[in-house]
């Protein structure tokens, strides 16, 4: 996947408008949709969009996340024609929920489930789930550090090719993710994402994801976020990458 630059608009929609009621709401919700468009000796078209949906009560803690994120390129067809043809394509949702033991326990547990569909990688469909044991390392005004690791399965489409046909690979794997968030100042704040999916069997594959990002607030509604993104399989057919990169600049709007 190359570098992309996406100015994205991010839009926190609250399932209910009165102040007081947001407060106490355990639902809120964001939606995010952003485009690049470039002319000039090539033509392509971005499109990132998003929806991020979290839940908060008393112990428990559920996330649901999508991503959606399409790239069309101008190409020129055998007789001659310009029309513009998909280059990049990637889908990825994935559900976590958290739940403490107890309201002074650090510890909880935790069930996670992933789905990815990246056309042009070499895997049709890439899907997981994990059940384990985590922990809030550390909190304070500025930092927090949570972390947490189980046992899971994993399950691999590989996309067909010329001389062999579409294949699914499963394994069973060890799934750990470690989140730090810190507050720089007022106006700054960083987050740090590192999580593996293990797959310990001789051949079987392995997944590995890094996200860096720096969030700065312009205004009270306006904030601008930078991000960083590895993805790598250890695994991969011949000619095709290990490792995918997305570099993006993220216009961000709140309210």
């Amino acid at each position: 996947m190359n570098h992309k630059i996406i100015i994205a608009v991010l839009c926190c929609i609250p399932f209910v408008s009165a102040a007081e009621e947001k407060e106490t709401s355990p639902i809120t919700a964001s939606a995010e949709l952003g485009m690049l468009y470039k002319t000039g000796n090539t033509k392509s078209a971005d499109i990132k969009t998003g929806f991020d949906v979290e839940y908060k009560e008393s112990l428990w803690r559920s996330t649901l996340a999508f991503d959606l994120l399409v790239k069309k390129t101008e190409q020129t067809d055998e007789n001659g024609k310009d029309q513009f043809d998909t280059s990049d394509q990637k889908w990825t949702v994935e559900s976590k929920t958290n739940y403490t033991l107890d309201k002074t326990s650090k510890n909880y547990i935790y069930g996670d489930i992933a789905y990815e569909d990246n056309r042009f990688s070499g895997f049709e469909n890439q899907s997981s789930i994990s059940a384990g044991w985590g922990r809030e390392w550390f909190k304070n005004e500025k930092a927090s550090l949570f972390a947490d690791i189980g046992p899971g399965y994993k399950r691999d489409v590989i996309k067909a090719t010329d001389s062999m046909g579409s294949e699914t690979q499963s394994a069973f794997i060890i799934q750990a993710q470690a989140l730090y968030l810190r507050k720089i100042n007022e106006h700054v704040n960083f987050k740090q994402l590192l999580s593996a999916k293990y797959a310990p069997g001789s051949g079987d594959n392995s997944k590995y994801k890094a996200e860096t990002s720096i969030t700065t607030k312009l205004i009270e509604t306006l904030a601008l976020k930078f991000s960083f993104i590895i993805d790598h399989n250890t695994e991969v057919d011949e000619g095709k990458d290990r490792t995918d990169t997305q570099t993006a600049m993220t216009l961000v709007y709140s309210f």
